[in-house]
């Protein structure tokens, strides 16, 4: 689903992704790991058509970056840490908003945001105002926009940031429940454990390439943060 080859990206004469390299199946679930400036934001952005890349290839569902980005990003939805909605609107009328810049049809929209609500949890605050909402609410509505339209690509750009233990936890089981619909989806992340319960593959980004890239389930979970640290030459991980 996801193909990316020879990806560079530079600011300036500053480089941040040196030839990544990368290949998503489609279905899977792939976690994004790296410390801090080992360009995981920046792969985030050039995925979801919002930057440039310098050099490079980057197709999803066959279709090229940048040159197609219009067609990528229809099969598109993105949750970053911010829930970027409208606080003086209500959980519906946010999704309505959405909608119509998704061009769902009149016909379509209002069964879509049923649903979409339902399945975040939150039918009952369908009609209550976003700034009401705890952190968690929100990044749980912000899920329900990204899979409005029925995309085949989901990016989580540490979609955890900022919530509590139980919030945490209702995400977990969200974006379980999302994988095993098929969905095709890229999550970066700062926390090992949770990544690699969650995730099928797991790829650990240092200095702009990918340094290790397998399966999840290959990976024994007490010496995951060994492994990271070996890959990104942490000398701590959390």
């Amino acid at each position: 689903m996801i193909e990316v080859a020879g990806l560079v990206k530079a600011f300036g004469f500053l480089p941040v992704l040196r030839g990544l390299d990368l290949h998503v199946a489609r279905g899977s679930f792939l976690a994004l790991l790296g410390p801090n400036g080992s360009g995981k934001t920046t792969l985030m952005r050039i995925l979801a058509g919002l930057s440039k890349p310098t050099a490079g290839r980057v197709t999803i569902g066959g279709w090229n970056l940048p040159q197609e980005a219009d067609a990528v990003r229809a099969q598109l939805g993105v949750v970053a840490h911010l829930p970027l909605l409208y606080d003086e609107l209500t959980a519906a009328e946010n999704l309505r908003f959405y909608a119509k810049l998704y061009s769902l049809t009149p016909g379509e929209r209002e069964a879509r945001i049923a649903a979409a609500l339902e399945r975040v949890g939150l039918a009952g605050r369908a009609n209550d105002l976003v700034r009401t909402f705890s952190r968690g609410m929100q990044q749980r509505l912000a899920i329900a926009r990204a899979i409005l339209h029925q995309p085949h690509v989901l990016l989580f750009d540490e979609p955890y940031t900022g919530l509590d233990q139980e919030a945490a936890a209702m995400l977990d089981a969200l974006l379980g429940d999302i994988a095993r619909d098929g969905h095709t989806i890229v999550m970066t992340s700062h926390d090992l454990g949770r990544a690699l319960g969650l995730s099928s593959h797991v790829a650990i980004l240092s200095r702009g390439r990918v340094g290790y890239h397998g399966c999840s389930r290959e990976i024994a979970p007490e010496s995951f943060a060994a492994l990271y640290a070996d890959v990104t030459g942490a000398a701590s991980t959390r």
